[in-house]
Parts: structure tokens; C-alpha cells; sequence
């Protein structure tokens, strides 16, 4: 894992950036810049986080990395063409790389669903 993704999950502040309003507002405001790739992260880590069985160290992982992707200032300006979101998905992925063992079918299952509101099949 990477210095930047590190100083992101294991960042306690990052995890006090999340909050439900802001996710939506983003997803709704951005869907269609991001791809479906960076959306089905965002969503699987959405559904293990609203999991109870999900134990609350995964959690703060899970909201660090969601709440540094729902900052509007991060390491990389996400209008930056090709670049701009690459620190996001870099802090997704390693967060699902860490919770990995958590993802249960259902949270991919929910994911798919929520990702239709964004993709037509």
C-alpha cells in the first residue's frame, strides 16, 4: 500500500469527513464523471459499512476512504483529466483490499443494484 493510501485509512480525521448527506450529493452530482469501476467500490464498501456484522475496525477503514472520497479537496484535483480520481480509486481499492474477508455476496449483490440507478445494463 502506498504512503498517500495509508495516511488516508488509517487517518481517523478522514473517517469524521463521511457523512450520509455528502455521499448522495456527490454520487448524485458526479456519476456520470466517474466510472463504473470506481462506482462499484464505492458502493460494495457503501453496503459492508451499513452491515452490523461488519466489525468497527473495517469501519473506519471503510469511512476513511469514503470520506476522503467525498472531500472536494484531495491529494490529486479531481478535475484533473485522467489523473484527478486516480487517488480516490487508489484509497477504494486498498480499503477493499484491507476488508476483503467482509465482503459478503450480498454486499456485491446491493452494489450491482445500486449501480443500475447510475448504468443502464
Amino acid at each position: 500500500m502506498k504512503d498517500i493510501e495509508k495516511n488516508i485509512l488509517l487517518n481517523p480525521e478522514m473517517a469524521r469527513n463521511y457523512n450520509e448527506k455528502s455521499f448522495w450529493s456527490k454520487i448524485k452530482m458526479n456519476a456520470g464523471k466517474w466510472s463504473y469501476k470506481i462506482l462499484s467500490k464505492v458502493f460494495v464498501l457503501y453496503h459492508v459499512v451499513r452491515d452490523d456484522d461488519t466489525p468497527s475496525w473495517a469501519k473506519t477503514v471503510i469511512y476513511g476512504a469514503l470520506g476522503y472520497f467525498i472531500l472536494p479537496l484531495d491529494a490529486l484535483p479531481d478535475i484533473l483529466p485522467f489523473v484527478g480520481y486516480s487517488d480516490d480509486l487508489g484509497a477504494l481499492v486498498a480499503a477493499v483490499s484491507i476488508v476483503l474477508s467482509h465482503i459478503k455476496p450480498k454486499h456485491v449483490e446491493l452494489s450491482k443494484q445500486s449501480l443500475k440507478m447510475f448504468f443502464k445494463e
